[in-house]
């Protein structure tokens, strides 16, 4: 009686950790959809500043105002996404899906709209501020329940792990692919003539090619975004079709946090706090490096026309080396795949202590891709081992996930549009000149302070602080068992109903 009973257990817990496991066509659906947020991301990053200021012609006041208030805006929209969806009720595609697909067609048309210059100069301020911030909203709304999904794909810790390395993958290589639409699109089309051209060329029809090159620019631009719309609604698609978002157990017995209850809980789990607080300096670093690098190419390395080949390398050498990250942190441990990554990132002080060198400028962008492969994996690896922690202590808590995940958002963006309207003022005290070809020496200095020394300064802050952050192997692995003996005692609990009432 006993060893049927044993068996029949055996069976049970064989049959719960089949439901667990994910093929891979489910974790490649499920990476499509991070694609669409790192490839707008990445081509805002490098691009933005770049365009509001030489192909719009903005004044850098005004182009600081939106970077940063755009920046603001998207920051405070996380953490009220965030609670939205922990109180949303779930449906017949699940509690995260429908806010996926109904933010798409608002984020793909307001993501056009950044990108055309209106055929007018009074409000050409107030266009770009608010379709930037509409489009910011709309990614929210898109990307939140996206980043909270990682907790229903699967209850299994590893499964969930090998998900967000296929994710990471994806991602890093929609960097890739946002590197290289916006990139070599527009990299052709400049408004600048080369050295080559230059002698050749009489005032007047220098003048005129100015003209024609700058309206060519503003289609590159049109062109490459709408190429990233396409994309953008096809992993949207893939994600939906290819995904199921599985039922949460529990959440009916519990009430729905306040978003006073839900600010509370997150900001006083300790984990949590220092490895925002850690990974919060480390992206400052990288954003202020994305932000200002298309300028530090062109303005303080004069590689004009190559700027665009060596964002590309940057992704491509990223995208390549999220495999081996992925090795890495299983290997030796989260925590140290962090340090060891993160600390790649000091080789960009290179490209501003040697001489304006081409082959050098290629070959420092390969290190910097291998640190940028960390970033994008080790946060978003790290942080559902956080809120399992939580759990843990808190298991009469539901619905908390999206908070966690908006509120890490929150900080990252507020903080990067405080940097990139700080970085962007800059220029102009420097005194950067909105459409010339050529900047005064002072801007170029100012480049270089901007990616080199002050992200190094950022990422040895953020080092110190992930050095406190308590979750290691051993912890996590302790969490896992305790997990799934709860989420075991909860199925039992659930099904005992049915049983009895089958067998009567």
């Amino acid at each position: 009686m006993h060893s049927v009973e044993r068996d029949h257990r055996e069976n049970i817990v064989c049959l719960k950790t089949q439901r667990n496991r994910l093929s891979v066509f489910s974790k490649l659906c499920y990476a499509f959809g991070g694609a669409p947020y790192q490839i707008t991301g990445t081509a805002l990053g490098f691009f933005l500043q770049i365009y509001l200021l030489d192909v719009a012609q903005l004044d850098p006041f005004y182009a600081s105002i939106i970077l940063f208030v755009g920046r603001a805006w998207d920051a405070i929209t996380d953490p009220t996404v965030g609670f939205l969806v922990s109180r949303s009720r779930s449906t017949r595609i699940g509690r995260m899906m429908p806010w996926i697909i109904f933010s798409t067609p608002f984020a793909v048309l307001t993501y056009l709209l950044i990108w055309y210059v209106p055929p007018f100069e009074e409000g050409k301020v107030i266009w770009y501020l608010v379709f930037y911030c509409l489009f910011q909203s709309m990614q929210t709304c898109f990307h939140v329940p996206y980043s909270a999904l990682t907790m229903f794909i699967s209850r299994d810790q590893k499964e969930r792990d090998s998900a967000t390395a296929y994710r990471m993958m994806v991602e890093v290589l929609g960097t890739v692919l946002g590197t290289a639409i916006q990139g070599q699109i527009i990299g052709g089309n400049s408004n600048c003539p080369t050295e080559s051209d230059a002698p050749y060329s009489t005032n007047s029809s220098s003048v005129n090619t100015t003209i024609v090159s700058l309206d060519q620019t503003k289609q590159a631009y049109l062109v490459a975004s709408g190429v990233i719309c396409i994309i953008y609604v096809l992993c949207a698609a893939i994600l939906f079709f290819g995904v199921k978002e599985q039922k949460e157990t529990g959440r009916d017995k519990s009430e729905p946090l306040t978003f006073a209850q839900g600010l509370r809980l997150v900001m006083c789990h300790g984990p949590y706090i220092k490895l925002v607080i850690g990974f919060l300096f480390t992206s400052l670093a990288f954003m202020l490096l994305e932000g200002n690098f298309a300028l530090f190419i062109t303005y303080a390395l004069g590689h004009r026309k190559d700027f665009q080949n060596i964002l590309l390398v940057i992704m491509l050498s990223g995208a390549l080396t999220i495999p081996w990250w992925q090795w890495f942190l299983t290997r030796f441990g989260k925590k140290k795949a962090a340090y060891f990554g993160i600390s790649v990132m000091p080789f960009m002080i290179l490209i501003v202590s040697v001489k304006s060198n081409l082959i050098v400028s290629y070959l420092v962008s390969v290190a910097a891709g291998v640190s940028v492969a960390a970033a994008f994996l080790l946060p978003w690896s790290m942080l559902p081992d956080v809120v399992d922690d939580f759990k843990v202590q808190n298991p009469d808590i539901r619905g908390h996930e999206a908070l966690f995940y908006s509120f890490y958002v929150f900080f990252i963006k507020f903080a990067s549009g405080v940097s990139l309207g700080i970085s962007t003022l800059s220029l102009k005290f420097a005194g950067y000149v909105t459409g010339e070809c050529s900047q005064p020496e002072a801007v170029s200095m100012t480049l270089k302070v901007l990616v080199s020394p002050v992200p190094v300064v950022l990422i040895a802050v953020g080092l110190l602080i992930l050095k406190t952050y308590p979750i290691d192997e051993e912890r996590r692995q302790g969490n896992r068992k305790l997990l799934q003996a709860m989420f075991d005692s909860e199925t039992d609990s659930e099904s005992e109903p049915s049983d009895h009432g089958s067998s009567v």
